[in-house]
């Protein structure tokens, strides 16, 4: 009996294997610790430095990600929860409070510019499009600093209603940035229709850049394709120098990562805590 045959035996006649059981354990366990955070309030933004490439190298942005709290209080990053919420109304609820999270922080923030992830599913979402709107009417300033990224994947599950939605804000001068940009969802003829002001390099393209040849090719390709329609290129999960090298030398305008900073729940605008005098 083949290896493949003996695996296939292994599964219970239900079709479920044990890999199943604690993917949908996994997913479970996150679901309702997310629910709880939501309801005690327990969520919070993380802030990372998107940075000029070059000189001076300027912080450019912000990118605000979500967190939320466990029971034990330790921070979850979204990686380890969005998949198993990104569909749901609880998806929902957390794009909500991200964005409020990230619009008062603008709000109370004059000097800073902030990017936001969202989903497509948002824009159809009643409550978010009233927070949304709510803060922009309260200060104009707010929408001249926000950017809004929207992954390859998600822009292309409703094309035609990701253009209305950016053709509608317009005139609110709102950024728009197309997240994950490469990983082979888009359609390129819809690079005409979209009103992207800048694009994300697809984190696993920075992979050990500047010694794979292959990824190198890719790159360039990607940051030619976004110049000639007149979007600023930023380069995401920048790890390495001279990685970092790589990409300044290739056209990216902005870096993102490990490298220049990793996100924080206390940003440089928030008071630090006073060290204790050490004792005389």
């Amino acid at each position: 009996m083949s290896r493949r045959r003996r695996i296939k035996a292994d599964i219970p006649e239900g079709g479920h294997s044990p890999v199943d059981a604690v993917v949908t354990a996994r997913e479970s366990h996150a679901l309702e610790m997310v629910k709880h955070a939501v309801a005690s309030g327990q969520t919070m933004l993380a802030f990372q430095p998107v940075m000029q490439a070059r000189a001076p190298r300027k912080t450019a942005f912000y990118e605000g990600l979500i967190r939320v709290l466990d029971q034990s209080g330790r921070v979850i990053p979204a990686r380890t929860f969005m998949p198993a919420i990104e569909a749901t109304e609880l998806g929902r609820e957390i794009d909500c409070i991200a964005l409020e999270t990230g619009l008062r922080t603008l709000a109370a923030n004059p000097s800073i510019r902030l990017s936001l992830n969202m989903s497509v599913r948002s824009v159809g979402y009643k409550r978010w499009m009233r927070i949304l709107d709510r803060h922009l009417k309260k200060n104009a300033t707010v929408g001249e600093r926000l950017v809004l990224e929207i992954s390859e994947q998600s822009a292309m599950t409703m094309p035609e209603l990701v253009v209305d939605f950016m053709d509608h804000l317009q005139d609110r001068n709102i950024g728009f940035a197309l997240d994950d940009f490469g990983n082979g969802a888009l359609v390129l003829q819809y690079l005409n229709d979209f009103y992207f002001d800048a694009v994300k390099l697809n984190g696993p393209f920075m992979q050990n850049l500047a010694a794979n040849p292959d990824n190198q090719c890719i790159v360039r390709a990607l940051v030619a394709v976004a110049k000639q329609f007149d979007m600023l290129v930023i380069a995401g999960a920048v790890e390495r120098k001279r990685d970092a090298d790589f990409l300044i030398s290739s056209g990216v305008d902005c870096l993102q990562g490990h490298l220049f900073g990793a996100a924080t729940v206390r940003p440089p605008w928030i008071p630090q805590p006073a060290q204790r005098r050490a004792a005389t």
